[in-house]
């Protein structure tokens, strides 16, 4: 009987303490923050936008969602190569971010990679648009406005890897930049400085900065691109960027300048193309041609890049150049979407409630070559072809052959085989190389997969 009345005490008590805080919900029209300062607060409401899940203010005035992705990328290489190549697998990316729209005009982001059992800051700024909704201004680390491919989000690339050419843009630095755009036209400008995004590129801004006081160095980065066509069946791009770029802290060595790039692979960490450090730089500068466009269900982008690293002392200035030209094609009567806001195409529309097909081909060059003035980076081209499977608007299977074509010089500056010398020895020396054809090199194929899931 005892053991009775206290539960029935007890329930009493609950029920007593949950009426006082349902009226205080009620009639309590006051938050205090941790900080001890009052706030204005409203409900949210909740929801899942194609996946990913946004909780908004009736207002409209807050909005804050997650956005994130996993790439599980596995890639099997030919065994003909000179330089052997170890078949793998790997998480490509498995980004976490968070953003969010306050105030109705002010919007914040941050977004961190945990591949590679490291985290790697990608994006973290703010951004104000104002109501005319037609620019804004932004400031923090994000991706310079140069190379249609480069600003392009990897959950929206068409190739498991980006071209060969394209590794000679700028991405992400600290800096702002301002934006305005149109129904005919976009225009951006940036002033830049150095990178934040890797650990090590930290600590070279940190040593260079304390043990010999060199500035953080600058960049300024502009884009124009003109739509003259922008409706619901075909899309004309054609665009131009330039950039002019003083050396960064973030480098090992000051006052230098170097181009690498790995093949078309992230499992294959041999640098094939390496200029090594090009000293006494004064800046270099970089201008971009981008032409693109869609018909239905096809989609081709293309871009042409110079680079000119100009150097003190009077001293000639170097060059280098590549390109790459790409097309897809969706089978199953979907489209490709262009975002003219951002300059660059985005997510696709299916044409079946199932799926769709794409198929993809591209051809891609660069040449960080420039015999005239002793450099012997080497030069590459690349063919692919792709095949992607889009489930759903957060699901995609991507299949991709590659055939790298690497010339002589492409030697990762003397640590890699170029060839066979007039013995029949593998040998590291470009000018011992002998082939009959002329070509030398070391090519290979390769079969990627990728399995994405953005949420």
């Amino acid at each position: 009987m005892k053991n009775k009345f206290y539960t029935l005490l007890a329930a009493m008590i609950l029920y007593s303490i949950g009426s006082v805080a349902q009226e205080g919900t009620k009639t309590d029209s006051i938050r205090i923050n941790q900080y001890g300062q009052t706030v204005r607060f409203q409900p949210l409401t909740a929801e899942a936008q194609d996946g990913i899940l946004k909780f908004t203010s009736a207002d409209k005035s807050y909005s804050i969602w997650m956005d994130n992705r996993v790439q599980f990328d596995g890639e099997m290489f030919s065994n003909d190569a000179f330089n052997p190549i170890g078949n793998g697998a790997s998480i490509r990316r498995a980004r976490f971010a968070m953003k969010a729209e306050l105030w109705k005009n002010w919007y914040g982001e941050i977004d961190l990679d945990f591949s590679g059992s490291a985290v790697e800051l990608k994006d973290a700024y703010v951004k104000y648009t104002p109501d005319s909704d037609s620019w804004n201004i932004k400031a923090g680390h994000f991706k310079e406005s140069f190379g249609m491919e480069t600003t392009t989000t990897s959950r929206y690339l068409t190739f498991t890897e980006r071209s060969l050419m394209s590794k000679f843009d700028p991405s992400r630095h600290l800096g702002f930049q301002i934006n305005h755009w149109a129904d005919k036209y976009l225009v951006t400008a940036g002033l830049h400085f150095s990178t934040v995004g890797d650990n090590e590129e930290v600590v070279f801004t940190q040593d260079n900065n304390k043990d010999l006081g060199v500035d953080d160095g600058y960049s300024l980065t502009g884009r124009a691109v003109f739509i003259p066509i922008n409706d619901e069946d075909k899309v004309l791009h054609v665009g131009i960027a330039g950039t002019y770029r003083t050396p960064k802290v973030d480098l090992e060595i000051p006052y230098s300048y170097r181009f690498s790039t790995r093949s078309h692979s992230s499992i294959n960490r041999k640098k094939y193309i390496d200029t090594d450090d090009i000293l006494n730089v004064d800046n270099n500068t970089m201008v971009n041609f981008e032409l693109a466009g869609r018909y239905k269900g096809f989609m081709f982008q293309s871009e042409y890049k110079l680079v000119t690293v100009n150097r003190n002392d009077d001293l000639d200035a170097i060059n280098f150049n590549g390109f790459y030209v790409q097309g897809a094609y969706l089978l199953f009567g979907g489209h490709h979407n262009y975002n003219a806001e951002e300059g660059e195409f985005t997510r696709i529309t299916r044409g079946k409630e199932y799926g769709d097909l794409e198929l993809a081909v591209r051809y891609d060059f660069v040449d960080a070559n420039d015999f005239d003035n002793g450099i012997y980076g080497g030069s590459a081209e690349g063919y692919t072809v792709g095949l992607n499977y889009h489930f759903n608007p957060n699901v995609k299977l991507m299949l991709n052959y590659i055939y790298n074509n690497n010339d002589r010089f492409a030697n990762g500056k003397g640590k890699l085989y170029a060839g066979y010398d007039a013995d029949g020895n593998l040998t590291k020396d470009p000018t011992n190389v002998f082939d009959t054809d002329g070509n030398g090199g070391d090519d290979f194929g390769m079969v990627a997969f990728r399995i994405e899931i953005d949420f």
